[in-house]
């Protein structure tokens, strides 16, 4: 994302739950190689690992001073409706004035900020605006590659997983010599891939065609992992859900499912529909842009015991009769078996 190798120091203050912090922790999780420090003013941990559960070593910061070595700043929470915080915008201009980069993949773009901007201007760096997209081409559903086996992670609610899920599929395909690529549709995930389109950004008209377009630009490997998001029972997110899936017409959908969710995050008003119900409504969305089924589960066990989690995909494939694993715990060998075993079919079918 920079010219230099990147060393960031990744901002969280206080905001370190698994959700809101879902981008730092990813990031320290997928690219610790770059991560030079978290700055949390308000932790007592000493390092990621006490922090947040990984990143081993990696220090926790409570000043830029602490951390000479870094280059960017990176915002480093999801928040609903993507603003910064009013707090945070000291230690923004801060960076900027050690000459550092700063990298958000916010909704409140830092290049609209008229003092940001000017501060970066006067440094000399770089204001980095992940979510910042220029789509304007439709969905023509043309082009598409017929050896080329689409895939997409879907769920009931948002931060269930659907980001790891595609990552850990595609690094467990590649390790069985499967040509696959992982397609960042979020923030998060360009900021690990370094390649993306933040879906959830562009304008409705232009949503299906830019997932389209993420299909086309990478459909020269034999098998593309699609990050999915939102939800299509999320009342503030399903169309992007929607979006996504009909722009990109996969032929196998993950199903993500976390342990113990009984509602949306946030809205005890909106009940999760069961798994079963979960399949259907994802199958027949899909599937009327492209024949398309469910092919495995991610479970997300995330507050479990691993006894309880092991036993809770047992459980999930005695109900559906699909493989389920916790991609973290397991690994995600079930769910690339199952990849691979919808490309045989689909290789069979055309006469391969």
């Amino acid at each position: 994302m920079t010219d230099a190798p990147r060393k960031m120091v990744i901002l969280t203050d206080g905001h370190t739950n698994p959700h809101t912090a879902k981008t730092a922790i990813n990031l320290i999780r997928y690219r610790p190689a770059e991560v030079a420090a978290v700055l949390d003013r308000q932790a007592t941990a000493k390092t990621c690992q006490e922090l947040v559960g990984v990143g081993g070593a990696i220090p926790v910061i409570a000043a830029l001073a602490e951390a000479p070595a870094a280059n960017t700043l990176l915002i480093g929470i999801a928040p609903a409706g993507g603003k910064i915080p009013k707090a945070w915008r000291g230690i923004v201009l801060e960076a900027i004035g050690r000459g550092m980069n700063v990298v958000s993949g916010l909704h409140d773009l830092l290049k609209d900020d008229a003092e940001f901007a000017e501060a970066a201007r006067r440094a000399g760096v770089r204001l980095i605006d992940v979510r910042d997209n220029h789509e304007t081409d439709v969905a023509r559903g043309e082009g598409f590659r017929q050896e080329c086996l689409r895939i997409q992670t879907v769920a009931n609610d948002c931060s269930c997983g659907k980001m790891v899920a595609a990552i850990e599929v595609v690094e467990a395909l590649k390790r069985r010599g499967a040509d696959a690529k992982f397609v960042a549709t979020g923030q998060t995930g360009i900021l690990i891939e370094g390649d993306g389109c933040p879906v959830d950004r562009v304008i409705c008209d232009f949503l299906n065609g830019a997932a389209e377009k993420l299909v086309l630009n990478n459909q020269h490997h034999d098998v593309i992992v699609v990050e999915g998001q939102g939800s299509l029972f999320h009342p503030s997110y399903s169309c992007v859900t929607l979006g996504l899936l009909h722009g990109c017409r996969p032929h196998g959908l993950i199903a993500c499912y976390e342990i113990g969710r009984k509602c949306i995050d946030g809205m005890p008003q909106v009940a999760l529909p069961p798994l079963e119900r979960l399949i259907e409504c994802y199958e027949s969305s899909a599937s009327i842009m492209h024949p398309c089924r469910v092919i495995g589960v991610a479970v997300n066990g995330r507050p479990f015991s691993h006894e309880q989690v092991t036993a809770a995909c047992e459980e999930v494939t005695r109900r559906t009769g699909l493989p389920a694993c916790d991609v973290y715990r397991h690994g995600a060998d079930k769910l690339a078996g199952a990849v691979l075993q919808l490309k045989q079919e689909m290789g069979k079918m055309r006469g391969g």
